[in-house]
């Protein structure tokens, strides 16, 4: 395999060369492709996906991949031939699942404040594993498309634990202000009354409280409300068979030497602990920790400029093509591939698209470049590509996966051509 998951794939083969994806060097890469240019370690999202799978090895597990992090057809096929599991938000991830594994429908479950009639139909005919279901309207709507369908379905309420995580307010969503799920007190209930249902079959119960959550204790404590949960319906004669932990589990993207072992350890213990009582199927959906230190955007400087005291390094990426530092304040560490003699300054690393907001970094100590250096933008393997748009008419990025020496080309760079074809005049 290449590099091993607990770093990231980029790297220096020794000291002053150039930056490589584990055995592919990235000027190379930018040559034959391009820039901007999505770059993937096939190797080290395999290794992030069989850190989970061995932590829970000790009992019946399905790790459902979040598709909304990165939904490259490749990366699919990729997790679903070793087993993985999805976690889709829309009938559309579902049509990309569907796409990249039709063998892997029955491991797909569907999470979501806002299935529609239509996407509802398309997971009952496709086979899905389970719905996650946020409100009781939306189970009476499933219970009237499986009967419709004459299927019957499965679900699991997503409860709201009232957990707070330490992480952005955009991306928090275990409190009862969130407008995902449903009060873990209302949960009983709505679970003996769906019993009665021709339809529907009480499958499991989920929950969700953030992303990029980099402490083990509030997933151990949300599991802890859900087990008290799970042991009360068990009493009240509904039996689930499984427990859905959800996903959030972060990265630091600040460290070079972040190390995913100890923390993905870390993480089962809490939630291993909490749910000791619990003999069934456990699912977790994770999403970045899998994909973001395996990716990285490749960018080319366009003109580096003086203004006053402020020195701006303008890229060919821009914010269409990596959001998180406008949406989210996100810092990305920004590597020169090729090192230039000279010391580091700070400087604002921009795009050109027209918007104050067009920024990866402000005042960031980068060593010198110049117009024509290779830059890469790392950990961004999740959010990134799924998140680009053609804001300013900018065609969205190639993508590369890299699997031991060989790179692919998994979506080809967008055209002119492909951005006017649905208008008409």
């Amino acid at each position: 395999m290449g590099q091993p998951a607990s770093s990231r794939p980029f790297h220096r083969p020794r000291p002053g060369a150039a930056l490589y994806c584990g055995k592919v060097s990235l000027e190379a890469l930018a040559r034959r492709f391009g820039t901007p240019l999505y770059v993937y370690s096939a190797d080290q999202i395999v290794e992030r996906l069989a850190l989970f799978q061995a932590a829970f090895a000790g009992r019946e597990h399905l790790v459902c991949y979040a598709v909304k992090a990165n939904s490259a057809l490749a990366i699919l096929k990729l997790l679903a031939g070793r087993g993985a599991g999805f976690d889709i938000v829309s009938g559309g991830e579902l049509e990309r699942v569907l796409a990249a594994a039709p063998e892997a429908a029955g491991r797909v479950v569907f999470s979501g404040v806002g299935k529609t009639p239509a996407e509802i139909d398309l997971a009952l005919e496709a086979g899905i594993l389970a719905f996650n279901v946020e409100s009781e309207s939306e189970l009476d709507l499933l219970a009237e498309r499986a009967q419709k369908l004459k299927r019957r379905a499965r679900f699991a309420l997503r409860v709201n634990p009232d957990v707070f995580a330490d992480t952005h307010p955009y991306i928090s969503t275990g409190l009862r202000e969130h407008k995902f799920g449903i009060d873990i007190r209302q949960a009983p209930k709505i679970y003996r009354n769906a019993a009665h249902s021709r339809w529907l079959e009480p499958y499991g119960v989920s929950v969700h409280i953030g992303s990029q959550i980099r402490s083990a204790d509030p997933f151990g404590s949300a599991m802890e409300r859900v087990s008290k949960l799970v042991a009360q319906l068990v009493r009240e004669g509904v039996r689930l068979q499984a427990v859905d932990a959800g996903g959030g589990l972060g990265i630091d993207y600040h460290a070079a030497g972040f190390d995913a072992v100890p923390k993905v350890a870390e993480y089962a213990a809490a939630v291993e602990s909490a749910l000791a009582g619990f003999k069934g199927r456990l699912l977790i959906e994770p999403g970045r920790f899998v994909v973001a230190q395996a990716g990285a955007l490749l960018t080319r400087v366009l003109y580096v400029k003086r203004n006053g005291n402020k020195t701006f390094v303008i890229t060919d990426a821009a914010m269409n093509d990596l959001i998180r530092p406008a949406l989210y304040q996100a810092h990305h560490e920004i590597a020169p591939v090729r090192l230039r003699a000279g010391k580091p300054r700070p400087v604002d690393v921009v795009g050109p698209v027209c918007e104050s907001g067009d920024f990866f970094a402000r005042d960031r100590s980068l060593a010198p470049v110049d117009p024509g250096d290779l830059l890469a933008l790392l950990d961004a393997g999740a959010y990134g590509m799924a998140q680009s748009s053609n804001y300013n008419t900018r065609p969205r990025a190639a993508e590369v996966l890299v699997e031991g020496a060989q790179a692919r080309l998994i979506r080809r760079r967008e055209t002119i051509a492909d951005l006017l074809a649905p208008e008409s005049i």
